[in-house]
């Protein structure tokens, strides 16, 4: 590993197979400074619209199971993860079942450990604090962007960081209008508010590289995760697809000098 003309070069040899693979990473794109961050909150503004109205639904089906409207804040400010508080509230009563509950927060943010590890690249020089600082705000829609970003060479920590304080925002202040606002938003889902994110997904896939290995790595994430949706338990297709896709994209380096 040495560093040369702002990219950091590695030379790996992959198992089982002749030859070197020479990687870089261009570690001016692992920069974090504020105008970035300021860009990247600026960028995320629109969808963080839509995450209001979610975090408005959450609050409202929140309060309707009995927690107080400090619990419900202190929740959505502290956890941040949508899909997983919606599953909780499943199971909240009055003897809460711990181990289940676990399980299924897990389950459903599994994913966020492909992201890390996807991330790590551009991480690692970091200070430890700054690392996880960025790491607490990590989603969806902010690490899709950011890896976008990344690929076309530009800076994309400001607004892995930026983009993800907004949604956060969002989905705290959504979370806390919902205790007084929520029953004007029965169900989101009826407005079709639901697909707003898996479309704006869509929309990074479409636009990111478009090759035989990319095409044959969603393919097999997409039917693992409609296996696991049809024949395992709740919830499983989210780690399903998320392995099957890493697993396939793990053993299938793309590469980019060989000698």
């Amino acid at each position: 590993m040495r560093f040369s003309g702002g990219l950091v070069w590695g030379i790996v040899q992959p198992p089982n197979r002749g030859g070197y693979i020479l990687l870089s990473v261009d570690t001016s794109s692992s920069r974090l400074e504020l105008n970035d961050v300021w860009g990247g909150f600026k960028q995320l503004l629109p969808i963080s619209l839509f995450v209001i109205v979610f975090g408005v639904a959450f609050g409202l089906a929140a309060a309707q199971t009995g927690l107080d409207d400090a619990s419900i804040v202190m929740m959505s400010t502290l956890v941040f993860a949508g899909a997983a508080q919606f599953a909780v509230l499943d199971q909240w009563g009055e003897q809460v079942p711990l181990v289940p509950l676990v399980i299924t927060v897990f389950a459903i943010n599994a994913r966020h450990l492909l992201m890390g590890a996807t991330l790590y690249p551009w991480l690692r020089d970091l200070p430890r604090a700054k690392r996880y600082g960025v790491m607490l705000v990590v989603s969806d829609a902010n690490w899709a962007m950011s890896m976008q970003a990344f690929s076309r060479g530009e800076p994309g920590l400001g607004l892995l960081f930026g983009g993800g304080i907004a949604l956060w925002a969002a989905w705290a202040l959504g979370s806390w209008m919902g205790l007084y606002f929520g029953s004007a938003i029965h169900d989101p889902v009826s407005l079709g508010l639901d697909m707003v994110m898996g479309c704006f997904l869509l929309a990074m896939v479409i636009g990111g590289q478009k090759n035989l290995r990319m095409l044959l790595i969603w393919i097999v994430a997409a039917c693992s995760s409609l296996g696991a949706y049809w024949y395992l338990p709740d919830n499983s297709h989210v780690v399903a697809g998320a392995v099957a896709g890493g697993m396939l994209g793990a053993l299938w380096t793309e590469k980019k000098i060989e000698h």
